[in-house]
């Protein structure tokens, strides 16, 4: 698995403490974002560079750590292609790529421990796609989605009345 890592100025002592063991787990392409703890960067930025590189197939998932790992989550799910879940255990990170594709975990470093960090992770690129249709149809419909431009006076033209 090819892997893109970023963290802005609040992740990156967990990202620099995460390293030596997601190398062994994948293959890092990329390692994007914030050098040090002092260096200011902006968590969309990380996003759009991430969402860059799986569109481009240079990798096939991220990992984002920031503060709360909110923003992070927040900016990646504006990226179409995208699907980032903001995990803090193990069975969100399993069960995101599991059911739902989540191709970028986002980890808030001001939140969660390095231990439970790495058990994450683990759960993250561990798992695998399901490919049921359940879980097919609901990605169908979040790719819909991203194409939308809901107004306040919009109807979900997915939606599907009882």
């Amino acid at each position: 698995m090819r892997l893109i890592l970023g963290a802005d100025h609040a992740g990156y002592q967990l990202l620099d403490v995460l390293r030596p063991m997601v190398a062994d787990m994948a293959e890092v392409v990329a390692t994007i974002g914030a050098t040090s703890s002092e260096d200011t960067v902006d968590y969309p930025d990380i996003a759009i560079d991430v969402a860059k590189g799986l569109r481009a197939g240079t990798a096939d998932r991220a990992i984002i750590i920031c503060g709360s790992g909110v923003g992070a989550v927040m900016a990646c799910n504006k990226q179409a292609g995208l699907y980032a879940g903001l995990c803090h255990d193990t069975y969100s990170a399993r069960q995101g790529v599991q059911h739902d594709n989540m191709n970028v975990v986002c980890l808030g470093a001001r939140i969660i421990g390095v231990e439970a960090a790495r058990d994450v992770i683990r759960a993250f690129l561990g798992a695998t796609f399901g490919n049921e249709e359940r879980h097919l149809r609901r990605i169908r419909k979040m790719q819909e989605m991203e194409s939308w431009n809901i107004g306040p006076n919009s109807r979900n033209p997915g939606h599907r009345h009882a």
